[in-house]
């Protein structure tokens, strides 16, 4: 069974019950514009309690506000499920997010006034394949506008992240944002930062994954959202770059042609890590000291790792997120050495979690600059021409080995076992005596 048919099924039991059941939302607007919906939500004048008798199997996740999760009849690893909200009237937003209490109704009119834009609050009779349409949200979608229904000013106070979702949905459907509701966002852009930042991080993700992030980004800039969630990259703008390596301009004009290059569903810590990859290029500007000299940026990876850090412990990402859009940071720069790196150093280079994406990364940086994938080519040519035990070959001496030897642990153990792994990926030890060998040598020398 398909996600719309478990749709329409719950939509048949309901009305078969004696009560109204529609599409609604996302799902209406994405049929309308003839593409696939990634979920299904159903409205209905059914209270919870009702919803749930008719449904046994169900998840009271919202009940206060409406909404019963609906699953599949048949258990199964991961069963379909659909959320069914019933007509409701939104009373008060006293945290910016939730509703101070609702009040149930049997109108669907009634109901679509509380949602966030036109848009998003269609809805679709699935017996008769009828739009309802009470918000002229089907001629805003023929013309390409983002309104908010009603007073924007209101729809914003009741979920200050509705204002990102705006800039979002624009971005995404290549919409404008209608002038007013565009105002509302510009004066309230300062109150965003009452958001929670898992909300806000969900969101500025799927800005940067959705296929249109430099026109997303754009928009935040231009309605004043950018300076409140990332001052570091509104920074970027008017930064020189050294023309003979920059000659598309300075650093917020190369970042947005990056952006632009991030494919749809690209990983969201490659979409981070290209956003942030020069977030350390303000804070070390520094303009030619004297005729032949040129713009430098000295350290501006390493700064901006420990930038990137930061701005992922606030957006609260996992650890192994904040590992990875670090890294990205850390190593961009790293390739423009990649010819001259010794055989160990470019296998640990390439040994790097998640490689694909430093290497996309490069090629992102360098379409979007000087042009010239010479060193992307190197890299991707001895990724396929090296085999796998080459490039991580099983250790020739470990610390037992070296404990065995007579050796007490230490700070020198790690010394000893990098030279030769480092001797080792060189090809100039290939046995275990070899290595033992080398050791002995190594060992002696610093007891001297």
């Amino acid at each position: 069974m398909s996600a719309q048919e478990f749709a329409e099924k719950i939509c048949q039991r309901l009305c078969e019950a004696g009560y109204q059941a529609y599409f609604v939302g996302g799902c209406v607007r994405d049929l309308v514009l003839g593409r696939e919906p990634a979920d299904y939500d159903v409205a209905t004048d059914a209270t919870p309690d009702a919803v749930q008798n008719l449904f046994p199997r169900s998840l009271a996740v919202g009940a206060q506000f409406g909404v019963i999760v609906v699953l599949e009849d048949q258990p199964a690893a991961d069963p379909l499920q659909v959320e069914v909200a019933t007509f409701r009237a939104d009373i008060g937003h006293a945290d910016g997010r939730h509703p101070d209490r609702v009040e149930f109704t049997k109108s669907p009119q009634e109901d679509v006034q509380r949602r966030d834009f036109t848009i998003n609050a269609l809805l679709l009779d699935p017996k008769t394949n009828e739009v309802v349409d009470f918000v002229g949200g089907r001629e805003d979608l023929r013309v390409g506008v983002i309104r908010a229904i009603g007073n924007p000013d209101s729809r914003f106070r009741e979920d200050k992240l509705r204002m990102l979702r705006a800039v979002r949905f624009a971005a995404r459907f290549g919409y404008a944002i209608e002038p007013v509701t565009f105002d509302a966002i510009r004066k309230l852009a300062p109150e965003i930062r009452q958001v929670s930042a898992e909300r806000l991080r969900d969101e500025l993700t799927k800005l940067l994954i959705e296929g249109a992030a430099r026109r997303g980004f754009e928009l935040l800039d231009e309605t004043n959202l950018l300076q409140q969630l990332l001052p570091e990259i509104e920074r970027m703008k008017g930064v020189a770059q050294p023309p003979q390596f920059h000659p598309e301009g300075d650093v917020w004009i190369h970042t947005r042609l990056m952006l632009e290059g991030l494919p749809f569903g690209a990983s969201p810590t490659l979409a981070w890590g290209v956003l942030l990859h020069d977030v350390g290029k303000p804070p070390t500007f520094a303009p030619p000291a004297g005729p032949g000299d040129r713009i430098r940026f000295d350290q501006h990876a390493e700064v901006g790792a420990r930038m990137a850090e930061e701005i992922c412990h606030r957006f609260r990402f996992s650890n192994d997120d904040t590992v990875q859009i670090a890294a990205l940071v850390t190593n961009h720069m790293r390739f423009k050495d990649v010819p001259h790196m010794k055989q160990s150093t470019l296998k640990r280079f390439v040994r790097l979690d998640q490689f694909a994406e430093h290497l996309e990364l490069h090629r992102l940086d360098c379409l979007s600059s000087h042009r010239h994938l010479e060193n992307y080519d190197f890299v991707r040519r001895f990724v396929a021409e090296t085999p796998e035990e080459q490039v991580r070959p099983a250790r020739l001496l470990k610390g037992d080995d070296l404990t065995a030897m007579g050796l007490k642990p230490g700070p020198l153990f790690r010394e000893i076992l990098d030279a030769v792994e480092d001797a080792q990926l060189n090809g100039k030890v290939t046995t275990q005596e070899e290595a033992q060998l080398m050791a002995r040598e190594l060992a002696a020398k610093a007891l001297l």
